[in-house]
């Protein structure tokens, strides 16, 4: 079986789906950005490391608000999404450097001295990385106040509403019973919680905020979204893929109230330093 925590190659998860996944994946909420915007009130040139960044979203969100970024390091195992992130950061960088590392996360070493980060970030994508290593990365390569941001906001796969089961019931119907997940093999299920994680590491001074979150979907969003996730996406169908899709498009177009389906989630943050670090 496949578990979440053990690491596994975007390349063989998405391919170079990087154009759906910027398009069809949701952003972070506002208040979101503000609260880590404000971790890094009174750093002087503060960095991010954003781990599993993907097309981008932290750092193309945090940008505007956050200014006084002086560098950015972009980490993914897929180098389709890094090109992708550093297109669509271009518009928003300013002044700020950038640099990309094509890796695991817990392999990652700073590009150059100097720039130790201040903030450590990981959106809905924790659960795909060896999170012990991880962290012990974090505490080798991290500024001595850094904080590391844990976010997320589960999937549709959880998510309880009638248009959701429905989808899954579909999917399963393809698929079969168990929820699928990396390059094979199906979903276990982490053997322990982010927090426990936290505590287990240098940065064990944990807080938690949740910020709940209304997103509004066309189904054909939704169909799209489904290419993004290791449950449904397209090389899972094979051949059957464009019968999926049209049977979903379908379905969620007979759900959809006014032409929209509603998904009511909780995006969660949390917010870890080293004991006694500045709050």
């Amino acid at each position: 079986m496949t578990r979440p925590d053990q690491p596994v190659s975007a390349d063989a998860l998405f391919g170079s789906g990087a154009a759906d996944y910027a398009r069809y994946r949701p952003g972070l909420p506002d208040a979101a950005v503000h609260l880590l915007a404000a971790t890094q009130h009174g750093v002087p040139g503060p960095v991010l490391l954003d781990l599993g960044t993907g097309t981008g979203q932290v750092p193309r969100a945090l940008l505007p608000v956050l200014r006084r970024l002086v560098h950015v390091d972009l980490v993914d195992v897929n180098r389709h999404m890094l090109k992708t992130a550093l297109t669509t950061l271009e518009p928003v960088r300013g002044a700020c450097s950038m640099s990309t590392f094509t890796g695991e996360a817990h392999a990652f070493t700073p590009t150059a001295p100097g720039r130790a980060p201040t903030l450590i970030t990981s959106c809905r994508s924790f659960h795909w990385m060896s999170r012990p290593e991880v962290l012990a990365m974090a505490d080798r390569v991290a500024a001595p106040n850094a904080i590391v941001a844990v976010m997320g906001d589960g999937s549709l796969w959880t998510h309880g509403s009638d248009w959701t089961a429905a989808l899954r019931g579909l999917i399963q119907t393809y698929l079969g019973e168990e929820r699928r997940a990396g390059t094979r093999g199906t979903y276990a299920g982490p053997d322990r919680s982010y927090e426990d994680d936290l505590a287990d590491s240098a940065f064990s001074d944990v807080t938690e905020r949740r910020f709940p979150v209304t997103r509004s979907w066309f189904p054909e969003d939704v169909v799209g979204h489904l290419r993004t996730t290791s449950f449904a996406r397209p090389a899972l169908f094979a051949d059957r893929r464009h019968e999926f899709e049209a049977e979903a498009l379908g379905l969620l177009r007979r759900h959809a109230r006014g032409g929209v389906l509603t998904e009511d989630a909780v995006f969660t943050v949390l917010l870890a330093r080293r004991p006694g670090g500045a709050a």
